[in-house]
């Protein structure tokens, strides 16, 4: 293991609040509200995470449908092949923060990643939309 990711990590962990408080964040006001009361307990803001990974991607579903709906056929496949490899990019770039030997702050990294790019993915969908 690397000697900077146990201070990589420290950095992270002591960052994360302010990250997911930004009042510019695409995430709801449910994640927030739950990571202020989880205590900072891994297991509980990990399923704050994983709560509002679901709304983010029900949020990025519609985008996605109603973006697909305006487009003509061409561009269709075009969103779709953009949409398949956005999905291959966030889930490989996502399970590299799941280090093995970084501990519970590497699950909770690994979480924040994929719920922090569905939210941004669902925004930037949106932002292209009718």
């Amino acid at each position: 293991m690397s000697p900077f990711l146990p201070a990589l990590s420290l950095a992270l962990a002591l960052s994360l609040p302010a990250t997911l408080h930004a009042q510019d964040s695409p995430l709801t006001k449910r994640f927030s509200a739950c990571m202020d009361k989880s205590g900072g307990v891994t297991a509980t803001m990990i399923e704050c995470m994983a709560e509002e990974t679901e709304r983010q991607d029900a949020r990025l579903n519609k985008a996605y449908k109603a973006l697909m709906a305006s487009l003509s056929a061409p561009r269709k496949k075009q969103l779709l092949d953009a949409q398949r490899a956005w999905l291959k990019f966030r889930d490989g770039n996502c399970d590299f923060y799941h280090d093995p030997d970084g501990g519970s702050l590497a699950r909770v990294s690994a979480n924040d990643c994929v719920m922090t790019m569905t939210a941004q993915r669902a925004r930037e969908l949106e932002q292209l939309g009718p």
